[in-house]
Parts: C-alpha cells; sequence; structure tokens
C-alpha cells in the first residue's frame, strides 16, 4: 500500500498535477477547518433553493417525465441539487457532528483528557442555547408579522410551498400568545413542527445529534485514537438500527460520520494522500454529488435512479428511508472527500463560501419568512386571483408569474434576504453570544452569587 502510494505520489509530482499548492501549502489547507463553514454556508443555500424549487418548480423534483420518459437538465443528476433538500441537511449534520467533536478530539488525541472533558461540558450547554434562542426569536419575528396578515398573498398564491406553509392568523391576540406557546414548544417536541417556521423541523434533530456526539465522547475520551474509531464506527452502524426510534433515523449515521472525520483530520491520511488529491478527489465528488441527486420519488422512472432503488433494495440497512439512504451516503462520502482533499478544503475556504458560512444559520431561519412574504407580494402583487383546477378540485389563487417577473424579481429579492441575513449575523446573534455567556456564568458557578443555597463553611 505504501508503495503504490509513493508511486502515484510521485506520477503526481511529474505530471505537475498540483500546480497550486506547494509543500507549505499542503500543510496549510490541512490545518485550516474553515472550509467546513464554507461547506455549510453552499448547504445552506441549497436548502433554500429546494424550498424554491417545491414553490415554482416542482417538476425539478422528479427524475424524469414519465416511466422512462425525457429529462430536462435541471432533473439530472448534479443540476438536481437545488431540489435536493435532504441531502443538504444530512450535510449540515455531518458538519455538525464534526464541529462539534474536532476540539475534543484533538485534546484527547494529545492525552489532555481533562481540558477535553471540560470543553465537551461547556459545548453541550452552550449548543442548546446557541440553538434555541435564534430559533425563538425567529419564531416570535414570523408569528408576529403572520398576525398582521403577512403571509396572506403567499396563502392565495399556487406556489406550492408557499401556500402550505403559511399561517392564518389568530382569531385575537389572546389566541395569538397561545398559538405562540404552542409553536415554540412543539418545534423541540417529538415529531417536531412550527406552524410559522416550518425549516425549524430539523433542529430538534441537530440538538439531538450534538447530544449524540458529546456522549459518545464522554464515553470514549480515554480511548486511544483507534479504539475510539472503532467504537464509533460500530456506533455509526448500530444507529442505522434505532435510530428510526428517535423520529429522524438519519441523526446518528451522519454525526457519528461526522465525528469520525474529525479524528481523520487530525490523523496523518490526509497529510498522506494529499498529492493524489487531484486523481482521487473529483471522481469521489461527482460520485457523492450523484448519490445527493437521489429523488425522493418515482424512483423507478429513470435509468440512473432505478439502478440506485435496486441496490437499495440489496445492502441497505432494514430500517434505512430509501429516499435518504443514498443523499445520506452521497453526503458522507462528499465530506470525507474534503477533509482528504488539500484542493477542496482551500477551495471551500475562500471568503465568500466563509461570508456564506458566517451566514448560513440565520439565512435557514429567515428565508422561509421571507419567501412567504416579501418575495411572494414581489412574485404575485400585480397577478388576478383565477381559478384553477388541481387533482379534480378548483381553487382561486394568483397563478404563477411570467418568466421574466422571475428574471427580475429573484436578484432583488436575493440581495434583500442577503443582506438582512448579514445584518443579523453581525448584530443579533451576538446578543445571543452574550445571554448564552451570562447564562453560562451564572450556571457554572463563575458569577459572584453562585448558590442558590449558601455553602456550609465547616
Amino acid at each position: 500500500m505504501a508503495t503504490a502510494v509513493s508511486l502515484l505520489s510521485t506520477y503526481a509530482e511529474k505530471a505537475n498535477l498540483n500546480p497550486i499548492l506547494n509543500e507549505n501549502g499542503y500543510k496549510r489547507a490541512l490545518q485550516d477547518t474553515s472550509w467546513a463553514d464554507g461547506l455549510r454556508g453552499i448547504a445552506a443555500v441549497f436548502v433554500m433553493f429546494s424550498h424554491m424549487t417545491m414553490a415554482f418548480a416542482r417538476w425539478i423534483v422528479i427524475p424524469c417525465h414519465g416511466k422512462n420518459g425525457a429529462a430536462y437538465l435541471m432533473q439530472r443528476p448534479i443540476f438536481r441539487l437545488v431540489a435536493q433538500g435532504a441531502a443538504w441537511v444530512a450535510v449540515f449534520f455531518i458538519l455538525s457532528g464534526f464541529v462539534n467533536s474536532l476540539k475534543a478530539v484533538k485534546l484527547a488525541r494529545a492525552g489532555q483528557t481533562e481540558p477535553a472533558l471540560s470543553n465537551l461540558a461547556i459545548s453541550s450547554f452552550r449548543r442548546s442555547f446557541r440553538l434555541v434562542l435564534p430559533a425563538t426569536a425567529a419564531t416570535v419575528l414570523s408569528w408576529f408579522i403572520t398576525q398582521f396578515g403577512a403571509y396572506d398573498t403567499a396563502k392565495k398564491s399556487d406556489a406550492y410551498w408557499l401556500y402550505t406553509t403559511s399561517p392564518n392568523p389568530s382569531s385575537s391576540w389572546g389566541t395569538a400568545i397561545e398559538d405562540l406557546v404552542h409553536a415554540i414548544r412543539t418545534t423541540w417536541t417529538y415529531n417536531p413542527e412550527n406552524p410559522y417556521d416550518q425549516p425549524q423541523w430539523a433542529l430538534l434533530y441537530l440538538l439531538q445529534g450534538s447530544m449524540f456526539v458529546f456522549t459518545a465522547l464522554l464515553v470514549t475520551i480515554n480511548l486511544t485514537p483507534r479504539w475510539r474509531v472503532i467504537t464509533i464506527s460500530l456506533l455509526y452502524f448500530w444507529s442505522w438500527n434505532w435510530g428510526i426510534k428517535l423520529g429522524d433515523p438519519m441523526v446518528g449515521v451522519n454525526v457519528f460520520t461526522g465525528i469520525i472525520l474529525a479524528e481523520l483530520n487530525h490523523s496523518e491520511y490526509p497529510q498522506r494522500f494529499s498529492k493524489l488529491s487531484p486523481i482521487f478527489a473529483p471522481p469521489l465528488v461527482v460520485c457523492g454529488l450523484v448519490l445527493m441527486s437521489f429523488p425522493s420519488q418515482f424512483q423507478d422512472w429513470a435509468p440512473w435512479s432505478d439502478f440506485l432503488q435496486r441496490m437499495f433494495f440489496k445492502i441497505a440497512p432494514r430500517n434505512a428511508e430509501m429516499s435518504r439512504f443514498w443523499p445520506t451516503i452521497g453526503a458522507q462520502t462528499l465530506t470525507f472527500t474534503v477533509v482528504m482533499s488539500p484542493h477542496l478544503r482551500r477551495a471551500l475556504s475562500h471568503r465568500w463560501l466563509l461570508w456564506l458560512g458566517k451566514i448560513s444559520f440565520p439565512l435557514y431561519l429567515l428565508h422561509g419568512s421571507f419567501m412567504r412574504s416579501i418575495l411572494a407580494w414581489m412574485l404575485f402583487s400585480r397577478q388576478r386571483l383565477t381559478e384553477i383546477e388541481e387533482e379534480g378540485h378548483r381553487y382561486t389563487r394568483y397563478p404563477l408569474p411570467g418568466k421574466l417577473t422571475f428574471l427580475v424579481v429573484m436578484p432583488i429579492f436575493m440581495v434583500i434576504l442577503f443582506t438582512v441575513t448579514h445584518f443579523w449575523a453581525i448584530k443579533v446573534e451576538p446578543h445571543f453570544g452574550t445571554m448564552t455567556k451570562t447564562a453560562e456564568d451564572i450556571m457554572f458557578g463563575k458569577s459572584e452569587n453562585n448558590t442558590a443555597l449558601p455553602i456550609r463553611k465547616d
């Protein structure tokens, strides 16, 4: 194996396959983990695109038009990733496992067990607050504008995702308060649902996944790296069985993948294979993106998705969910390749992608509300209510506007949305950090009055 790697590395050097990175470049790229922010930003944008697809171009969701029928460009693998929200949510979970375990794994590998345990305790505490506080603020904002009819246009439109996720105003302000409390509570309960911000269904599972990470590392922190990886790998395969009992069967397999990638990141393997990156990275990335393109329905219509469907029945664990199995495997393949490739790490660390990573969570929280209010008004305000027939029923809705309207409106909307999310990231998010720090000081006993009852001094 070592001889093969050496020969391929020599070939890569002589063929000048690595014109961008020198020795120092390889080392810096492999030490930098900011690529995770860049990939997270891309994932957030594609989640937004998936909701736009469900609203305005549902035909992209299916792999082709009819059994073995013709397929448009946007229905083909990789191009159809704009409709693959589940695949990009899987990327979120993997990156959550990777980032949450990165420092603890580094400390554990250095033999600093106590600092690693302290890091796990603090990180798990902060994670809860940093998820719940922004999500609650976004819910309150959406709830408030709902009461003033901000979603009425979206509710009457013929854009599927808009009218199915737009709540009605409450009958009174007293009822509205009850509805708000119910929405916040059900966001964090089993089978989560938030009528004011549908994408928040994933937040409970993100929090759940973080707790999986912290618990798994707490148990394995004293193990050697080899045995820790073996144990986490066993948890990975085991979670295919019991994950479905916890609401979302893909949480465990993805966050445990993130832990394994954190171990891989701190190992010698990325450095050893770095010069081979131009050889193995492109086909692995393409493979991962194709698997992430697996459709959520009518999988037997297109030959490529029908092949993957038949493979699923042969190799997938019993409790696996077919519509998310291949997108999950694809997301894991993609992130593994990035960890192993200094070139991909460097590409994903571009400053614009890092900026997307910085605003990724605000974008995830706010894009739905902005689509149902501002975007709906921009697209449908000049449309007239028209009787539309759908599945044998007649409805009166605003029809979708023409292509020219979309070409004019969408860039303007994107500027508005990204400006607001940037403002949220630099002006609002720091307040959540301050609130988390205050709670941490109080609950960890760092403040002066740190006890509910006086301490005995005898």
